[in-house]
């Protein structure tokens, strides 16, 4: 797989400065990375706090990947896994938090935003937006509980070491994607779903309801599949459920 990189000293937002770029032939890996961003995004209106030089802040473009619409999720699935099996090399106890955050015990490590392009049954490009806790040692947005690679290992980690080998798991997991092994990265990504088999309360966003289930798993399409203590199936789509944290 053809891959370029760009550095940039300071951007607005990495995913921005790539969608300004025109559609790369399919099968290409076009990444964007930053020191720093002034406006660099979490889920919905949130913001993403990274110190300067700290932190790896990245975007991907993946071109015309040959998946289907309705299983575009396994892009989500493919881009965790590739997070995970790099963070692996530092530390025990990564997880990944549905829909496609990176978790350390009870604690975020990474969170990604994925914007696809869709025309007709055919997805043109797939951007995703990563940022990664390496070296930063305290945070002081109000995000509930973030937490770095420094914080759990005690020591800083060089990042252009640990960038590469983020690059080097994606370019792995994509090219499984492209051949066609959508079941083996969704039975991987399953397998080490935070909170799989346990039992936590959640919240339901459309009626406030609180309940404790245990996360089932995510199919190709997304969804979270819960198994309330009454041993009822829930399915959920994102924005619709809330994770409580203790």
């Amino acid at each position: 797989m053809q891959t370029t990189i760009t550095h940039l000293t300071q951007t607005a937002s990495t995913s921005d400065y790539l969608r300004s770029v025109p559609t790369p032939p399919p099968g290409t890996m076009v990444v964007a990375q930053a020191d720093f961003q002034t406006a660099g995004r979490g889920q919905g209106s949130n913001t993403w706090e990274s110190e300067p030089g700290k932190n790896l802040l990245f975007s991907i473009l993946l071109a015309a990947p040959t998946v289907p619409p309705t299983k575009q999720f396994v892009l989500s699935m493919a881009g965790a896994l590739a997070l995970k099996a790099a963070l692996d090399n530092y530390t025990d106890g990564i997880m990944l938090k549905w829909p496609n955050d990176i978790y350390w015990h009870d604690k975020k490590i990474s969170g990604t935003l994925i914007e696809t392009s869709v025309r007709g049954k055919t997805i043109e490009r797939c951007i995703y937006g990563i940022g990664l806790n390496v070296n930063q040692q305290t945070f002081h947005s109000d995000a509930p509980n973030p937490v770095s690679l420094l914080n759990i290992t005690g020591r800083e980690t060089p990042l252009q070491d640990l960038f590469g080998l983020i690059l080097r798991h994606f370019e792995s997991y994509c090219r499984r994607v492209e051949e066609g092994s959508f079941d083996s990265v969704v039975n991987e990504y399953n397998a080490v779903l935070y909170r799989r088999n346990e039992m936590h309360e959640y919240q339901d966003t459309s009626t406030a309801e609180l309940f404790n289930a245990s996360v089932k798993h995510v199919g190709t399409d997304g969804l979270l599949h819960l198994v309330d203590d009454k041993g009822e199936e829930r399915v959920y789509s994102l924005k619709e459920i809330k994770f409580i944290q203790s």
